[in-house]
């Protein structure tokens, strides 16, 4: 399968996922750490995927997003952002409402999408 169709079925099939160096419970940037713990606090179940070890997502992923950085946050299916973008949205009060709003509860609370 073509990487871009891999990355959106990804995207439109896991109501949250984060695109992330490294896992939840061991980031490897700062960066993702931030963006994991932001969406942990929100309390919902999501996806994750390690561009660490899929190097073909990690080199395509910022032309299918049009974003140029990572953690990369999708819900719903849409590009919320990067780490500034969801810390100032989860510390505002704006992200836990997003996050709700699509959640399910009959997926794990993290997940590698890869597996």
């Amino acid at each position: 399968m073509d990487i871009m169709q891999t990355i959106k079925d990804q995207v439109e099939s896991n109501p949250i996922i984060l695109y992330m160096k490294g896992s939840p419970d061991q980031p490897q940037c700062g960066f993702s750490s931030q963006a994991s713990q932001a969406l942990i606090a929100c309390g919902e179940k999501f996806a994750y995927i390690d561009i660490l070890s899929n190097p073909e997502i990690r080199a395509n992923l910022p032309q299918y997003s049009d974003w140029p950085t990572f953690p990369q946050l999708f819900v719903g299916g849409e590009l919320i952002g990067g780490c500034d973008i969801i810390v100032e949205m989860h510390q505002s009060g704006e992200l836990q409402p997003i996050i709700k709003s699509v959640s399910t509860d009959d997926s794990p609370a993290t997940q590698d999408s890869t597996e």
